[in-house]
Formats: structure tokens, C-alpha cells, sequence
């Protein structure tokens, strides 16, 4: 029978607070594309994410174990250890969120943890093959491998359809969209739920409340879907805005074919174990897609402020998680003192993100005009003329010189919901 200290309580609570966190910081994902095209209206969409989000969570715990059992050391680690661990990563969380950048969730608790765990007991305590096998080669193969897929997929889709009726195409794409949409939220359900349930159970563990190398518990397993199922219902809107129209103008069939190779290597990371990140699979595909259609603009001053996030990720939470464990470390009113900083700090970023409301009423709403870069314009400059020699039906007529490219970087207008 499980037995809590208040410790314990207060550390499960914050766990699940960034649970739900991660499901709004990680809505886009799923849904950024299939309400930038227009295939679903926007609270439907997060509505349909939510409840798959939640099915996803039940499927595996092959990920909860990575984080449980592999990546740090459950021996002398303290419940002190996993809320500083967490204080790390809801703030970045929310950080990313007020400036509308998709950054990683995953890698975000990964540093907090990490940091919490050498600031409490050493460098050693981390296992560093864990580290790098299965976080960071993971989280610089994840967006490469999705992008060139989505990029392939995005050329395919428009040369087979090619022939095709442009209404009936689009419909059929957009179509697609809402399943793949889907599967992708299935799959952030089965990856960034787990993480959550991962660390909620090393904490029983390191409170003595289970035993180690125990699989989550049913009540983890659920309480972990419901929290992230309702972040992602309430939408964050800021970086669907960014997903869905600031990276690139996406049509229904680059949006079909960005979402199916994401889905793809997220459930496959799911099964083996990878503690992967949905964000960078899903930026990679969507900045895949965006290549992969003629003439497709990426905005690559966007591109790098999230790769610049991406980066500044990991050492970032780390060094938050450090400073909140040393002041944990004090005793009960150190953890308090880091309980109320928390409170604050969360407080003050909604408060600053009330001054310009993103929701869904204006998330297609954009001004972002950028020229296209080298990359789009190369990328433009290679790519085959269709057949014919002129635009199809299925695939909107692009130009394929620099000079030609001032309508495609007009911002496409999309009547809101």
C-alpha cells in the first residue's frame, strides 16, 4: 500500500501541473496544421487531440521506464530532487509558450532533472549513455529523419495527384489531414504522457512508496492521460499560430504528408523506448513539407529562433532545477520558498501573455512576411517543372525564380472560427 509524505504529495501535484503544461505547450504538434489549412475548426481539432492524447497515454510505458529506471540513478535521489527537477521544466514550459516558440517539453524535464539530480548528488548519478543514446541522438536524428521524410512524401503526394481534380484532391487531403492529426496526437499521448508517469514514478520510489523498478501505477497511468488531455484541450494557441502559418504556408497536402512522418517516428521512438521529442519531430516535418512543395517558403528567421529554443533547452532547465535543489536543500522552508517563486513567476508570465491574446478566434491571424532564403530558393531553383510544364489542378501555380516568388510570400487569409 502506497504511503505519502506531504513531500511526495506536493511533488505528484507539480508533476501533474507540468503534465498539463505540456499538453497545451505541445497542442501544435498535433493540430497546427490541420487548423492553419483549414481541414478542422480550431476548438474541434484541440477537442479531438485531447481525447487521443488521453487513449495514447494507456498504450505503452516503455518511455516512463527510460525515465524511471534509466536515465539517473534511483538510489539517493530525494522527492526535493524531482519538484526541483520540475520547477525547471514547467518554467521554461511557460517561458516558450508566452513567446510562441514550439520548443521541447521532454527535453525540458530531461534537464531539470538532470540538473536537480548532479546538484543533489553528482555527476554520476546521471547514467550518461542513457543520455546521449536515447535523449540526444534521438533529439538531433528526430527532426532530420522527419523533415527529409515529409519532404519526399510532400513531392510524391503532388505528383501523384497531379491529374487529379483540384477540389476533390483537396478535399481528400484534408480528409487525410484530420487522421493523421490524429495518429499524431495518439503518439504524443504515448510519448510525453509516459514522461510525466515516469517521473511521478520515480518519485514514489525515492519516497519509499513503491518499489523500485515498479511499472507506473494505474492511478499514474490515468491521472498523467487526464492532465495532459486537458492542457491540449485548452489549446496553446501561441504556438499553433507559429506552427501552423509563422514556419511556412502550408496547402492541405503538405500538411497531410508533414503529419504522417511525424506520426511515424514518434510511434516508432514509443516502441523502442526513445525518450523522443514531439516538438522537433513535427517543427522538422512541417520545414520538410514546406521545402517539398515548388517554390515553398520556409521563414527561416522563425526557424532559427526555435532551433536557438531547442538548444538552450536542455542546460537552460537544468540550471533552474540546480538552483531550486540547493534551496530545497535547506529543509521544508527552502521547498517552500521554491513552491512560492513558482506560484509567482507562473503567475506574472500568464499575466504578461494577457497583454496580446492569442485563442482560437485569431490563432490564423498572422503579419509575418519574410523573404524567401538561400535554402527555399535553391531548393526552388532544383526542383522539376510537374508535367506539362505548367501548374495542375491539385498543386497551386508557384514561380520558380526568386523574382516571381512576392505572391507566394503573401500571407494566405484564413477566415477564423
Amino acid at each position: 500500500m502506497e504511503s505519502f509524505s506531504l513531500i511526495l504529495a506536493i511533488v505528484v501535484v507539480t508533476a501533474l501541473a507540468f503534465d498539463f503544461t505540456n499538453g497545451f505547450h505541445d497542442t501544435a504538434n498535433a493540430m497546427a496544421t490541420t487548423i492553419s489549412t483549414g481541414a478542422m475548426k480550431p476548438k474541434v481539432a484541440v477537442a479531438m487531440s485531447a481525447v487521443l492524447n488521453l487513449v495514447g497515454a494507456f498504450l505503452s510505458v516503455e518511455v516512463a521506464n527510460t525515465i524511471s529506471k534509466g536515465l539517473v540513478d534511483e538510489a539517493g535521489i530525494r522527492p526535493e530532487v524531482i519538484f526541483a527537477a520540475l520547477v525547471g521544466a514547467i518554467l521554461w514550459n511557460l517561458l516558450t509558450w508566452l513567446v510562441g516558440l514550439p520548443s521541447s517539453s521532454s527535453h525540458a524535464l530531461m534537464g531539470g532533472l538532470i540538473g536537480a539530480t548532479i546538484a543533489s548528488a553528482g555527476v554520476g548519478a546521471v547514467h550518461g549513455d542513457v543520455l546521449v543514446t536515447k535523449v540526444l541522438i534521438p533529439a538531433i536524428a528526430a527532426p532530420l529523419v522527419a523533415g527529409v521524410a515529409a519532404m519526399l512524401a510532400t513531392r510524391l503526394t503532388y505528383s501523384l495527384g497531379s491529374k487529379a481534380d483540384g477540389k476533390a484532391s483537396k478535399k481528400g487531403y484534408r480528409a487525410g489531414q484530420i487522421a493523421s492529426a490524429g495518429l499524431v496526437s495518439l503518439a504524443h499521448g504515448t510519448n510525453d504522457a509516459q514522461k510525466t508517469m515516469g517521473v511521478i514514478t520515480l518519485a514514489l520510489v525515492a519516497g519509499g512508496a513503491v518499489a523500485p523498478d515498479s511499472d507506473p501505477p494505474m492511478w499514474v497511468i490515468l491521472s498523467a492521460g487526464l492532465a495532459i488531455a486537458l492542457g491540449t484541450y485548452l489549446g496553446g494557441w501561441r504556438i499553433i499560430r507559429t506552427m501552423g502559418k509563422g514556419l511556412t504556408d502550408l496547402q492541405p497536402q503538405q500538411g497531410f504528408a508533414a503529419q504522417t512522418s511525424a506520426a511515424t517516428v514518434i510511434l516508432a521512438s514509443s516502441h523502442i523506448g526513445f525518450s523522443l521529442s514531439t516538438t522537433h519531430s513535427v517543427s522538422g516535418s512541417v520545414m520538410g513539407a514546406g521545402l517539398g512543395r515548388k517554390g515553398g517558403v520556409v521563414r527561416w528567421s522563425t526557424a532559427t529562433r526555435m532551433f536557438v529554443a531547442w538548444g538552450l533547452t536542455l542546460p537552460a532547465a537544468a540550471l533552474v532545477g540546480a538552483l531550486a535543489e540547493y534551496v530545497t536543500g535547506f529543509g521544508s522552508w527552502g521547498t517552500a520558498v521554491v513552491a512560492v517563486f513558482l506560484i509567482a513567476s507562473s503567475a506574472a508570465i500568464w499575466k504578461l501573455s494577457r497583454r496580446e491574446v492569442v485563442d482560437h478566434t485569431n490563432v490564423n491571424d498572422t503579419d509575418d512576411e519574410e523573404p524567401a532564403g538561400v535554402v527555399t530558393t535553391a531548393m526552388a531553383a532544383v526542383t522539376p517543372p510537374p508535367a506539362g510544364g505548367s501548374a495542375t489542378a491539385s498543386e497551386d501555380p508557384v514561380p520558380a525564380f526568386p523574382s516571381q516568388a512576392t505572391a507566394e510570400r503573401t500571407p494566405t487569409t484564413t477566415t477564423t472560427v
